[in-house]
């Protein structure tokens, strides 16, 4: 990306000039429509993700949720704002039992295991919950049978007889999943019980041909039983109103009117035993429906949280409360969540979500993910090969308000992350932090050289924060990407590897690097709500103690900081590749290889693959013989205050006095190679037939250190 001149910078920040003070930040009633109030009203918020389901393990496909609603949390406390965050496993259901039987255990103790799998996986990926609980719980009982109760008192609970799918030899009734056969619409085989994978048609579970049973596969008979019906259309009115009130995005909204035309249906809440779950307080074997007693689950996990806190649980959840109530899930759990839970709430006496917002799904080198056909990839394989930054930086910048699916392109992921945060903002402080340690014994200037540009960072920290408010997470990303461009610019324009070789220079060497370094802390400020580690390495580098919105406001000068240590490396191909290989997957296809009459004569690689490299133009400060070596010189070369040590087999064509000071291009994202030499950082770029016939690739005049090959 080329560079963004300082003064189209600045020119954007004066659009934002508003202290924060008189800041402005978005209302609970109508955050949907980005109206806004005062920043400086404090707020009191609870947050949740949807409830991962306990009979399995995390994949990237739940991290978009809990790390898009993780760095909302986050960016809400960097603010000031109490916010709280609660979460829990999903741990009844059929599937449950039946996985239990499967393995041999009890469904208590299999949900055990699984939820300490959950909790150290979204651990790994620094999820901060501020509780983390289970709907197989006494808290979630207390409250699932009290909604119930309520409800039941108020008229909105019936019971009717109704005809099911019953599994002759396994002794129980059917959920649709739970059977299979051939699709009446197109007659494709192996599909569900309720719609088709093939040609997207719905249908009830007897309209399947040769249907069996994925239990026992015995054919299914049907069979009546009495249920348990939550009468949703008693709220028909109310729902339309609070769904046109400003709490769900315009896609979701739309697809309820779908439903509102349709007409609300009465819901099956009860389930026959055998049954993994809550049994209804009156009704002996009959058990509540999983979806009912999940969304409760977030009460109980919250209800948890106040005995452990003191927390008062009716500020919260009681009816006419004032404080905000979020509910981050994917748009496959609209339904459940913006018709049958408010409608729930309501009837039971409980205060409504402030708003319900859907995400995506996501895909992987553009291939959906799915468990039945392998396809998704573990937290826990993510978290053996690479940093859980890298993943979270990834996701904030491609999620934003919308419904709309995202990629993981593993491609563009290397170099998003290789450019931004390694090529871009880390190289900020690895730029100047070297000076300050080495030539200023870690000691700041006293003063800033540019008080204006500092000013105008901090001034775009109220679009930054807007943006972050609405979900725009990826706009906010850009945004800081385009502020860390200033910054090494800056950098670039005032050259203090060159200035530092002037003794009349030095304190001017000392100034431009605490100005880079205070735009360095800026920056990390904004983006720590997706890089909370950097963010805390960062702070200890500086010294400066737990960073917040408002502590940018002044800059950091006449004081000394930490020796600086490196924050991120860079990502390499064979972690990707570990991945892959670990997950089980083949969603990379090889190139066909050029072919002239027949036959082939190379191989080609795809454009992203030679988006791969990162060229950089270097400096040769150093040039020297290698003892025992052939072929080699040893080359110490300077990417714009970053040195790298790289062995060249040039020693052929040139001596060492023809190379120190001369600019070349390297590769410089080549994984480090371990010679019998020594350790070589990367590839210095040369052509020709070998020999005396070797010319080592050099820019134009004009070109720097650290400058990236376009």
């Amino acid at each position: 990306m080329t560079p963004v001149p300082r003064e189209a910078a600045l020119f954007r920040q004066r659009q934002y000039p508003l202290p924060r003070e008189t800041g402005l930040v978005a209302t609970p009633e109508t955050v949907v429509h980005n109206t806004f109030r005062p920043a400086n009203t404090m707020r009191k918020i609870l947050v949740t993700s949807a409830l991962p389901y306990a009979n399995g393990p995390i994949h990237l496909g739940h991290l978009v949720e809990h790390i898009q609603t993780d760095i909302w949390v986050r960016f809400q406390k960097l603010r000031g704002h109490e916010c709280i965050y609660v979460c829990a496993d999903d741990a009844h259901g059929t599937p449950i039992m039946l996985k239990a039987q499967q393995e041999g255990t009890t469904p208590e103790a299999l949900i055990c295991r699984i939820g300490r799998e959950h909790r150290e996986d979204f651990s790994g990926f620094l999820i901060g919950f501020d509780n983390y609980y289970s709907t197989h719980s006494e808290e979630n009982r207390h409250y699932a049978n009290l909604i119930y109760q309520r409800l039941k008192e108020a008229g909105h609970i019936a019971r009717r007889t109704i005809t099911q799918a019953y599994d002759p030899e396994a002794g129980m009734f059917l959920p649709d999943r739970f059977i299979k056969g051939e699709c009446p619409r197109c007659g494709a085989a192996d599909q569900y019980g309720d719609s088709c994978e093939v040609c997207g048609a719905t249908y009830a579970p007897t309209e399947l041909k040769h249907a069996v049973s994925v239990i026992s596969g015995a054919k299914p008979v049907e069979r009546e039983t009495e249920h348990y019906f939550f009468k949703l259309g008693n709220f028909s009115k109310m729902l339309k109103k609070w769904v046109h009130g400003g709490h769900l995005q315009p896609e979701i909204r739309n697809k309820l009117d779908e439903w509102f035309q349709a007409g609300l249906q009465d819901w099956d809440i009860s389930r026959d035993a055998p049954y993994w779950g809550f049994e209804i307080p009156d009704a002996p074997g009959k058990y509540f429906y999983v979806w009912l007693d999940a969304p409760v689950g977030y009460m109980a996990s919250f209800k948890n949280y106040c005995d452990r806190t003191g927390i008062r649980f009716d500020d919260y959840w009681g009816e006419g409360s004032t404080t905000e109530l979020y509910h981050f899930i994917g748009k496959d759990i609209a339904y459940f969540h913006t018709l049958f839970w408010p409608a729930m709430l309501e009837g039971a006496g409980f205060r409504k979500p402030s708003a319900v917002w859907c995400h995506g799904f996501l895909t992987v080198n553009g291939q959906k993910m799915s468990k039945s056909r392998n396809t998704f990839i573990r937290a826990r394989t993510y978290l053996d090969h690479l940093n859980p930054e890298y993943l979270r930086y990834y996701f904030a910048a491609k999620l934003g308000s919308g419904v709309d699916d995202i990629d993981l392109s593993l491609t563009d992921f290397m170099a998003r992350v290789n450019s931004d945060l390694v090529g871009k903002l880390v190289n900020i402080a690895s730029r100047c932090a070297g000076f300050i340690g080495k030539r200023f014994k870690g000691r700041l200037a006293d003063r800033l050289p540019d008080e204006d540009l500092y000013a105008s960072f901090v001034r775009s920290g109220e679009e930054i924060a807007s943006l972050y408010e609405k979900r725009e997470y990826g706009h906010a990303m850009r945004e800081i990407m385009a502020l860390a461009d200033v910054a090494n610019q800056y950098i670039d324009e005032r050259k203090p590897w060159v200035a530092i070789k002037n003794p009349e220079r030095l304190d001017q060497v000392q100034e431009v690097c605490t100005q880079g370094l205070n735009l360095f802390r800026v920056l990390v400020t904004y983006i720590k709500p997706v890089l909370p580690r950097l963010a805390l390495e960062a702070e200890q580098f500086l010294d400066d103690g737990e960073w917040s919105w408002e502590s940018i406001r002044n800059p950091l000068t006449g004081r000394k900081i930490n020796p600086f240590k490196p924050l991120l490396t860079r990502v390499e191909q064979s972690a990707i590749d570990a991945i892959l290989e670990d997950a089980g997957q083949n969603i990379s296809k090889k190139a066909s290889p050029v072919t002239v009459g027949g036959e082939s004569i190379a191989d080609t690689i795809p454009f992203d693959d030679f988006a791969k490299l990162d060229l950089r133009i270097a400096r040769i400060v150093k040039a020297e013989q290698v003892a025992g070596a052939d072929k080699l010189l040893r080359l110490t070369l300077d990417l714009g205050g970053e040195s790298r040590n790289v062995f060249a087999g040039i020693k052929s064509a040139y001596t060492p006095e023809q190379l120190e000071g001369r600019l070349t291009v390297m590769v410089s994202n080549l994984a480090p190679r371990k010679m019998r030499f020594g350790v070589s950082e990367g590839m210095v770029l040369a052509a020709g037939q070998g020999g005396k016939e070797l010319f080592l690739l050099s820019p134009d005049e004009g070109a720097e250190p650290g400058m990236r090959v376009k």
